[in-house]
């Protein structure tokens, strides 16, 4: 099929940060864009050729959308699957596949996943109610502390919750949850794994997470990793043992724990681009959002190798700040060399909303490392 310059229309559902950056890509090969989205101003309104204010729940919203496109796409898990199971019967292509993406949206559904093809996780109890966490905890089934996890629509460190005392539950949702063991991990762990539809697989470098104590969200990805070539090697492997099991088409970027005697454990997976990736746009010969389009179009895959070493810094709005968006010390980290700023376009920030990213590239982890920690304290996501 001719993809560029052509008829053929690509389809998004969800319009925020990682659809824009993956418009830049589709901009490139000249692809036409669909996108849609619930918010008028999401920030891939400007990048696409066609925006649908839409919601992604909605069957017949994303029903109607997968029949205007020749392919159809996510850049957010939380979408209407029954919807998107209905235009794979009558011939849409769909990237992800829905069964993939069914067992994805579910926390309880994904760690089952994990059992049943020995894929090594965390252990986890699946609760219908959170009141039954209590009647557990009191028969001594589960035991403090442990993570509790809303089963969907959890997203940016939302939906997760260190429980130490049975106080810790009270403010948490009512709703399907599951509790999984306090592991004592020594690093955070990120595979991200490309498969297009042909089958072809390809893995990006082993990258280490560093996580805001209070938002539980990403301060930090290093790529590499900081760790030895065999506990990279194992990552590696168990990243592609659950690519294969889900076979997705894609992106599928697979969060893991390295224990205190270096077994790899899975956390989560995110079956498209991922914050874990967004390093790879300086520092990789093809970024993860060129190598998701190429994916799913089942064109050859992109080299994953890094051109440099690479961290990338997390721009989340500041504590106290509420309202139109400030960005205070631009042109102090802009003097650094090797220092990209990406902003998302949202003009509106709150506390630890993700608001941009930079990457800082250089031949020296350690340097680039130095250079990450002063943009960190350098520059501020601030209201006016």
């Amino acid at each position: 099929m001719n993809y560029f310059s052509s008829d053929f229309k690509l389809g998004f559902l969800g319009g925020g940060q990682l659809g824009k950056m993956m418009l830049y890509e589709t901009r490139k090969f000249d692809i036409h864009t669909i996108v849609m989205d619930s918010s008028p101003d999401a920030p891939s309104k400007i990048s696409c050729n066609e925006f649908i204010q839409g919601d992604l729940m909605d069957y017949d919203a994303v029903y109607n959308l997968g029949k205007k496109v020749d392919i159809l796409t996510i850049e957010i898990e939380n979408v209407n699957v029954s919807a998107l199971t209905k235009l794979e019967e009558e011939g849409v292509k769909v990237y992800p596949p829905t069964r993939a993406l069914r067992i994805i949206q579910n926390k309880a559904k994904q760690k089952l996943f994990y059992v049943d093809n020995n894929i090594p996780t965390a252990d986890f109890q699946r609760f219908a109610y959170k009141s039954e966490i209590e009647d557990s905890i009191d028969n001594g089934g589960v035991k403090f502390p442990f993570i509790w996890k809303a089963t969907q629509f959890g997203y940016d460190g939302q939906g997760v919750k260190v429980v130490r005392k049975l106080e810790d539950l009270e403010d948490l949702p009512s709703g399907e949850c599951i509790t999984e063991v306090l592991v004592p991990f020594k690093n955070e762990l990120a595979v991200i794994v490309a498969r297009s539809a042909n089958g072809e697989v390809k893995t990006y470098p082993v990258v280490e997470m560093e996580f805001h104590p209070e938002a539980n969200q990403v301060e930090y990805v290093i790529c590499p990793a900081r760790i030895s070539d065999s506990v990279a090697k194992k990552a590696n492997e168990i990243a592609l043992k659950v690519s294969d099991k889900l076979k997705h088409v894609g992106i599928l970027a697979v969060e893991m724990f390295q224990t205190q005697d270096d077994e790899i454990l899975v956390n989560e997976v995110a079956p498209r681009p991922h914050n874990s990736g967004h390093y790879s746009i300086e520092a990789s010969y093809t970024n993860q959002f060129e190598q998701h389009i190429r994916a799913i179009l089942n064109l050859p895959l992109g080299s994953t190798e890094s051109k440099v070493a690479g961290i990338m810094v997390n721009l989340v709005g500041a504590e106290g700040h509420t309202g139109d968006v400030e960005y205070q010390n631009m042109e102090e980290i802009l003097k650094q060399d090797g220092v990209t700023p990406h902003i998302y376009g949202k003009k509106q920030t709150r506390p630890f909303r993700k608001m941009g990213h930079v990457t800082i590239v250089n031949p020296d982890i350690v340097k680039a490392r130095e250079i990450a920690e002063l943009v960190k304290n350098t520059i501020k996501v601030i209201s006016q």
